[in-house]
C-alpha cells in the first residue's frame, strides 16, 4: 500500500471511530399532544401510558374571566382547551375525545405564600407548556414554580420545583368536570391521605354515578397539614353560631375523617430555593385498599425521571409498530 494511500485509510478509520453517531429521531418524539385540544377537539395533552387508567391533564377551564372556555359557563366535556391560560391544577382519571363531561377532579395544586384554598384566588397563569407523550410540565407565573407531571397506568407521581419561601400542596375534591358532588377523605399519616370522590351522571344519565377511590402521599414532611369545606350559608341567628357560613373553613387541628360536596387537603412547607417536593396519586375504582396496592405495584418508591422514562419507552414501543418513510413532518 503506498504511503499515502495508508495515510488516508487510517484518517478514515480513526474519523469513523470517533465521530459520534447522530441519533435517530424516535416516534415518540414526533407526537404533538397538543392537536385536538381547542376549537371543540376535547382532547388533552396531560401525561398518560399506553391504555393506561390513570391520566394526569392540566385543569385550565374554571375560575377566571381571562379564560375563553369555562366549564361552568357553557357546555364543556374537557379539562383542558390550549387557548385558555388560568390553571387551577391537575385533573387525575381524564376521558378524552369525547362529548359529555365527566370525571377530570382530585385537582393537585401547588402554590406559594399564604395559605388559600379558593381556586378562584390560588389559581395561576403559566408559560413554558412542554408535553410529550407520558410527561407534561409548565411554570406558573404567579408563583414561580416548575409543576411536572407523569404516569403508569393506575398512578401518577408529580414533581415541584419550588422558589424559596412557604409553600403549599393542596388535593380539591371540590371541584371537577363530573356533575357528580360528595366527596370524603382520611388522613393516614402526615405524609399521606386517602379517599373518594363521587363520579357521573356521563351524558343525561342521572343514575350513571360511581366512586373513583385514591391515596395521595409526599415526599416531605410538611410543616403544617389540614383539611378545608366550604360550609354551607346560614340565615339569621342560625348564622351567629359559625364565622364561616357560606365561606371554606380551614380544619387545622382536626385530622380524621371529613366528607362533603367541596372539601380539600393541604400540606404546608417551608422550602429553600429550588427545593423539588414530589407527590404520588394512585387510583382504583374498587377501593382504597387496591388504590394503594396499585401505587405500591407500580411506584415501590419516589423515582419521577425513573416512571417519565417508562412511560417515554412504553410509547416509543407502541408507536414504532407502524412505520412511514417519505413525505414530510406536516
Amino acid at each position: 500500500m503506498k504511503p499515502f494511500t495508508l495515510i488516508k485509510y487510517i484518517f478514515v478509520v480513526l474519523f469513523a471511530s470517533t465521530t459520534p453517531l447522530v441519533a435517530q429521531e424516535q416516534p415518540v418524539e414526533l407526537v404533538n399532544p397538543f392537536i385536538g385540544s381547542d376549537n371543540y377537539g376535547t382532547t388533552n395533552p396531560g401525561a398518560v401510558r399506553p391504555n393506561g387508567m390513570m391520566s394526569v391533564s392540566p385543569f385550565n377551564v374554571m375560575g377566571s374571566d381571562l379564560n375563553k372556555y369555562d366549564k361552568d359557563k357553557q357546555w364543556w366535556s374537557t379539562p383542558y382547551s390550549n387557548v385558555n391560560s388560568f390553571f387551577t391544577g391537575y385533573s387525575h382519571v381524564n376521558l378524552s375525545g369525547v362529548g359529555c363531561p365527566d370525571l377530570g377532579s382530585l385537582l393537585l395544586m401547588p402554590t406559594t405564600g399564604e395559605l388559600n384554598v379558593d381556586y378562584k384566588e390560588y389559581g395561576s397563569i403559566y408559560s413554558d407548556e412542554r408535553a410529550v407523550p407520558g410527561y407534561y410540565s409548565n411554570i406558573l407565573t404567579k408563583y414561580n414554580i416548575k409543576t411536572e407531571v407523569t404516569a403508569t397506568d393506575r398512578s401518577s407521581i408529580a414533581r415541584f420545583t419550588f422558589p424559596k419561601g412557604e409553600a403549599n400542596i393542596l388535593m380539591n375534591l371540590g371541584e371537577g368536570l363530573t356533575n357528580e358532588s360528595g366527596a370524603w377523605m382520611r388522613r393516614v399519616s402526615q405524609t399521606e391521605i386517602e379517599g373518594m370522590k363521587l363520579q357521573g351522571t356521563f351524558c343525561y344519565n342521572p343514575q350513571a354515578v360511581f366512586p373513583i377511590y385514591f391515596v395521595m402521599r409526599v415526599n416531605k414532611q410538611p410543616v403544617s397539614t389540614g383539611y378545608w369545606k366550604m360550609q354551607r350559608e346560614m340565615q339569621g341567628v342560625e348564622a351567629e353560631w359559625d364565622i364561616h357560613s357560606g365561606q371554606y373553613k380551614l380544619y387545622t387541628k382536626y385530622n380524621r375523617d371529613i366528607a362533603g360536596d367541596d372539601i380539600g387537603a393541604y400540606f404546608s412547607y417551608d422550602v429553600e430555593e429550588g427545593e423539588i417536593i414530589e407527590v404520588q396519586i394512585g387510583v382504583s375504582f374498587v377501593s382504597t385498599e387496591n388504590a394503594w396496592e396499585n401505587l405500591e405495584t407500580e411506584q415501590s418508591g419516589f423515582n419521577f425521571d425513573a416512571v417519565r422514562k417508562q412511560a417515554y419507552e412504553d410509547w416509543n414501543k407502541e408507536l414504532s409498530r407502524v412505520k412511514v418513510e417519505g413525505g414530510t413532518y406536516d
